[in-house]
């Protein structure tokens, strides 16, 4: 078998095909989960607790000298890197138990006609032996 082929009986199976759209749609969702952190939680945050912005806050290590960058241990990223990870992960939660809960729904589906009890059975059978006698 080409190698053309095999490559293409891989990627054309429908795992891999699922698997680029749901990177795709992940980075994208990254990206809205990043904006949502940075602009609309952290500077709230910040302010509650004393005008900080997380994003500047880093530790000098070597200043900047003759036009070489400045060496800094930015922990302010580091933080907010941590809330988008948990803000990302809450929704993964929330979207995989909807899911789950739909799956869980369809799979029960109408619950199938109760069978008659023996009781029930023996009494049609009277019944109908009373019809056939008449």
């Amino acid at each position: 078998m080409s190698m053309v082929r095999e490559f293409k009986e891989f990627a054309m199976r429908g795992n891999v095909v699922d698997l680029a759209v749901g990177i795709v749609i992940g980075a994208a969702f990254g990206k809205i989960v990043s904006s949502i952190v940075g602009d609309v939680i952290m500077p709230p945050l910040g302010l509650a607790i004393g005008g900080v912005d997380f994003s500047n806050l880093e530790i000098t290590l070597k200043a900047a000298v003759d036009g070489a960058p400045a060496v800094a241990l930015r922990y302010g990223a580091f933080i907010q890197s941590i809330f988008d990870f948990a803000i990302v992960a809450f929704a993964i939660f929330i979207v995989v138990k909807a899911i789950n809960k739909l799956k869980k729904k369809k799979e029960e589906g109408p619950a199938p006609p109760a069978l008659p009890s023996k009781e029930e059975v023996l009494l049609g059978e009277i019944r109908d032996l009373l019809k056939t006698r008449k």
